[in-house]
């Protein structure tokens, strides 16, 4: 009993109680940052949190924290996917790639998702059957694709953006961007498949050490195969979201979304290194940095500041897991 006792007084005391302080302040030291710079930055611009800007940034936030979703499950399983925002671009040219009415729509569907799953297989296929680097596979289909849209538009894309697309990107229900609600349904999936199924285990062993995943009887190829077939998929959702929320289109809509995606995940807490991670934490991310970027703007800093941070943001959390894995 006084054992008991004796840890119960321990928790409870000052000292007890500045210690579990400082035990979650290491552990959640980048968060904490993190927070405290949205903080002074609000601060720094009073307007950055007014409705009409708030509305805004959730319309910017959500085609971002799709992309993250996927970006995450690839990074979980120690890849990195550098196609996602040509994925994004070449969904976007395949929405107004035909008449521009509601009933192109199925077609649209289709073509988009069908598009981001072979590419994230082809990916996947180069990593895991011909061990291509990440970096230089996910490169290579990006460049592929670049190069594909400009013989298949002649370098000037044209069509219009089907109405009823323009309203899921851009459109709001009950004062909730409808893109909102489909970032939130792609992120309960993400969520059940990461967290509650058996794939999402699966996930975690091997992004913690293939050969130990290797031992235990997983299909380490299988695992990463989807995991690149998820995010082109989940990239294809949110160039048909991006093009519906700018309702215009063009070869490169979804430029610098690939760096923005993996900035967004590391913010968020996934690690480079993989197997350690979670969906809420990727979207944190990518909310905070849209905070940032659209602080930046506000502010009229030029947009090269903007990549100055993703690039000290990316660094940082190199250095950070560099330093955990001594």
């Amino acid at each position: 009993m006084s054992t008991v006792f004796n840890a119960s007084t321990a928790i409870a005391s000052p000292d007890g109680l500045a210690a579990r302080l400082a035990a979650m302040l290491r552990n959640n030291r980048s968060a904490f940052a993190i927070l405290a710079l949205v903080a002074l930055t609000a601060v720094a611009v009073p307007s950055l949190f007014k409705p009409d800007n708030l509305l805004n940034i959730a319309l910017q936030f959500a085609p971002l924290g799709i992309v993250v979703v996927g970006q995450t499950f690839v990074i979980m399983v120690r890849g990195l996917d550098l196609s996602v925002g040509s994925v994004m671009s070449t969904a976007a040219v395949i929405a107004t790639a035909f008449s521009g009415t509601n009933a192109d729509l199925p077609w649209i569907l289709l073509l988009a998702i069908a598009m981001g799953a072979l590419v994230g297989a082809i990916n996947g296929l180069l990593v895991t059957k011909r061990n291509v680097s990440p970096f230089l596979a996910t490169l290579a289909t990006m460049i592929v694709l670049q190069g594909v849209r400009g013989a298949w538009t002649q370098g000037a894309p044209s069509g219009n953006v089907p109405p009823f697309l323009r309203t899921l990107g851009a459109g709001a229900s009950a004062g909730i961007p409808n893109n909102v609600v489909i970032l939130l349904a792609v992120a309960g999936l993400a969520y059940a498949l990461l967290h509650l199924a058996s794939f999402g285990r699966r996930v975690y062993i091997v992004g913690g050490g293939r050969n130990a995943a290797r031992l235990v009887g997983i299909d380490v190829d299988r695992v990463s195969m989807v995991a690149y077939v998820l995010s082109g998929i989940f990239a294809a959702i949110a160039g048909l979201v991006l093009c519906g929320y700018s309702g215009v289109v063009d070869n490169w809509v979804g430029k610098n979304y690939e760096l923005d995606s993996i900035v967004a995940a590391v913010m968020g807490g996934v690690a480079l290194s993989g197997g350690k991670g979670r969906i809420a934490g990727a979207l944190f991310g990518a909310a905070i940095l849209v905070v940032l970027s659209n602080a930046v703007v506000i502010i009229g800093l030029p947009v090269s500041v903007q990549l100055v941070i993703k690039g000290v943001i990316v660094v940082l959390a190199a250095a950070v897991y560099a330093r955990k894995s001594q």
